[in-house]
């Protein structure tokens, strides 16, 4: 049935998966049997069909998605705290010395506590791989330094190596606070920071860091002094009511403060202790809009272009910015599009989007940044970057631009490159995004490390939705790089792949032992890395996504 917009009421479908619903009966009959009425306590739709159709074809990934997700909630708060006490005590070792230097220091009650928020406190992942300073990347800063404004372009190459070499280091800074990101860029990269967005909030936050937050909020609109200019920091809560428990976090540099060359936006990966990150990487649920194909709900949220408890939020957000719809009849097509089963039938909040949301929207937040960097920078292009989860949104944000006919924004793309990556869509949006990507070179390289495991997630068969697109530069675990358009074993749950996986990881794990004295000192593993390796014999995906092999195949690959 058509609706008073002109927009066809079943167009914008979506399913969403919701573990905390139904109970475990529910979900074996469904998964079983499939019984709809069951289904429909944990699933909700857009129309009968998709929980009855699409939804029930792949009921058996869907009973996989939901348990996965509910040990992962069970695990929220151990998994929170164990991230604090492990962030901790490497910060505590580090400024340290050493467990030596700790106890040392310790006898002369001259021990060093680590602060959260400083230059000094690293997170997990920076601890994981402790290499700051670019590699092949440097020859290119060199050049973009000292170029005339409008011809520096001319050195970025996008299968450079300095060039993959900035985004994956960039992509590894993106984990970190805004002062370590500051000190990196600024003196050891010799950029110019221009620009970094927190979007965290306050929620089960032990006190000394809540504490810590609150003073910077209380900064919120004060300008900070970024390498001799008046540059806002923007820290906030991401959507507190409106995207709960989610949190991006992106920073934007460039090379120079006057006629830059290349602007590079890094969003940050999933968070190794972050219960959210890892559910919205085994989340099912997916919105699809017309003509452009399914996109995962879970980094659409992350993005803070939709919210699944308002699902006309992403029909608002994601339509063609052509037709003019507004808030209200966004909300009027979703509410035709509901049926019963849906809990949202009864009613939508109709009241218009609120400032703050908008604000507060890693997606509009960089978008509005960008638009206004290229007004000092006319000769300017970027570059989109991620690695993880922040791969996903880094290929998200120039889809959002496709959809909302950002020609400006989209002409002045160099190109995005993401690294373990997982699935952001299915075939159709591949096919509709290539169009845009790939002329006239290709823009978008997706580069996948052995038996990483994120990059094979969300699943995809023969009747699967979830399908990658782009170049894939696939590095085995000696560093040989394949250019392809899927990775091998692409689902990496596959019974044929269990003793090779498991293989590989013994070998990579002796390689971390020996890759000091045969590769040079600076590619020496330390404790936390080889100790990670250990644990990962059980599960290889798990310590194949690490950054630090990423840097490696990236520094050490060859064709």
């Amino acid at each position: 049935m058509a609706s008073s917009t002109g927009i066809q009421g079943d167009d914008f479908r979506y399913l969403i998966v919701r573990p905390d619903k139904g109970g475990i009966w529910d979900v074996l009959k469904y998964s079983l049997r499939g019984d709809i009425e069951c289904g429909s306590k944990f699933l909700e739709s857009s129309d009968q069909g998709v929980v009855g159709g699409e939804a029930a074809d792949h009921r058996w990934i869907i009973l996989v998605s939901i348990v996965a997700r509910r040990i992962i909630h069970f695990l929220g708060k151990p998994m929170e705290l164990t991230g604090y006490g492990v962030d901790f005590f490497l910060n505590l070792l580090s400024q340290n010395g050493s467990l030596f230097g700790l106890f040392y220091n310790l006898l002369r009650g001259d021990i060093v506590i680590p602060k959260r928020g400083t230059e000094t406190f690293i997170s997990a992942i920076g601890h994981l791989d402790e290499r700051m300073d670019l590699y092949q990347a440097k020859n290119l800063v060199g050049d973009l330094h000292n170029s005339t404004p409008g011809e520096g372009i001319k050195n970025v190459e996008l299968d450079d190596r300095a060039t993959m070499d900035l985004c994956m280091m960039a992509s590894k800074l993106a984990y970190e606070n805004a002062e370590v990101v500051r000190n990196v860029v600024v003196h050891h990269w010799k950029f110019y920071q221009l620009w970094k967005a927190t979007n965290d909030f306050e929620i089960g936050m032990p006190a000394t860091y809540a504490d810590a937050l609150r003073g910077l909020l209380r900064l919120l609109g004060c300008p900070f002094l970024f390498n001799g200019a008046l540059i806002p920091f923007v820290i906030g809560n991401h959507f507190i009511d409106y995207q709960k428990k989610k949190s991006t976090q992106v920073f934007l540099l460039c090379d120079k403060p006057k006629d830059a060359t290349v602007i590079l936006i890094s969003f940050r990966g999933t968070e190794p202790f972050d219960a959210d990150d890892w559910s919205t990487d085994f989340d099912y649920s997916w919105y699809e809009i017309p003509n452009l194909g399914k996109l995962h709900m879970g980094f659409l949220e992350a993005l803070g272009v939709g919210n699944r408890e308002d699902t006309a939020s992403f029909h608002y957000h994601l339509q063609k910015r052509s037709t003019k719809h507004s808030y209200p009849e966004a909300a009027e097509v979703e509410s035709s599009n509901e049926g019963p089963h849906s809990e949202r039938s009864a009613g939508i909040d109709k009241k218009g989007i609120p400032p703050e949301m908008v604000e507060m929207s890693a997606y509009y937040v960089v978008r509005e940044k960008l638009k206004t960097l290229f007004e000092e920078h006319k000769n300017a292009k970027y570059i989109v970057t991620g690695h993880s989860l922040g791969g996903a949104l880094a290929i998200l944000f120039p889809i959002v631009l496709v959809l909302h006919d950002e020609t400006n924004l989209l002409q002045k793309l160099l190109g995005v490159y993401t690294f373990g990556q997982p699935r952001v869509g299915n075939k159709q949006l591949g096919r509709f995004m290539e169009a845009h990507l790939n002329h006239p070179v290709p823009k978008y390289f997706r580069v996948v490390y052995c038996n990483d495991l994120v990059p094979r997630l969300p699943y995809d068969d023969k009747t699967f939705l979830y399908k990658h697109f782009g170049v894939c530069l696939y590095y085995n675990s000696c560093f040989i790089e394949q250019k392809m358009d899927e990775e091998p074993n692409k689902n990496y749950f596959g019974i044929t792949h269990m003793v090779p996986e498991h293989i590989i990881a013994i070998w990579e794990l002796i390689r971390s032992l020996t890759m000091g004295y045969t590769r040079g000192p600076e590619y020496k593993e330390g404790w936390f890395s080889i100790f990670l390796r250990v644990l990962g014999l059980s599960m290889p995906g798990i310590a194949a996504h690490c950054s630090v092999n990423y840097v490696n195949s990236v520094r050490l690959g060859k064709s």
